[in-house]
């Protein structure tokens, strides 16, 4: 009988540990409830690095007063559709600034991305709808983030500082019980 009660005991711990290091989504919608936004630098030199920044920071800046307003992700693909040239024109004058020899590709399709976490949102894997901006060869490191619901403009995630958040699911239902 200690036997069985030791083993129940073992694999009810293996459990919580295995559901610990599962992904959490929070609440969060299915992928179709979500449109990101992707912005790949030329390659990785300092200077690409920077201006994908710069492309970054006026993208949020000119859409920010825009999607403060929008209450649907039905919404923001109308918006961003109609402003496909406007981005990419954007972008190219950012380049052109900078005196880069390159251009900027801009369009909306469905992308594959790991799972990521925005503050107490975690997305799963997978396909979502997703603004794209390629500069130059876009072959350097990328940032990405959501434009729908619009978590790209929480103060504590535009310059990417928070990075990813990791969280111990054994730890919440600890936190739960206590």
């Amino acid at each position: 009988m200690k036997k069985v009660i030791a083993a129940i005991f073992v694999l009810g711990a293996v459990g919580i540990l295995v559901l610990g290091f599962l992904p959490s989504n929070n609440g969060a919608s299915p992928a179709n409830d979500f449109l990101r936004l992707h912005i790949r630098a030329n390659s990785n030199s300092n200077a690409d690095q920077a201006v994908k920044h710069q492309v970054r920071a006026a993208v949020i800046d000119e859409f920010t007063p825009i999607f403060s307003t929008i209450t649907t992700r039905e919404q923001a693909m109308g918006v961003l559709s109609s402003n496909v040239s406007r981005l990419q024109t954007l972008a190219n004058d950012i380049l052109r600034e900078a005196g880069k020899n390159y251009t900027a590709r801009v369009a909306l399709r469905s992308e594959f991305f790991p799972t990521r976490a925005y503050n107490d949102v975690v997305l799963p894997e997978g396909y979502y709808d997703a603004l794209i901006i390629e500069l130059g060869a876009a072959a350097g490191d990328n940032w990405w983030c959501v434009i729908y619901p619009p978590l790209c403009f929480l103060q504590n995630n535009i310059g990417g500082e928070r990075g990813v958040v990791y969280r111990s699911r054994l730890q919440e239902i600890i936190r739960r019980w206590f």
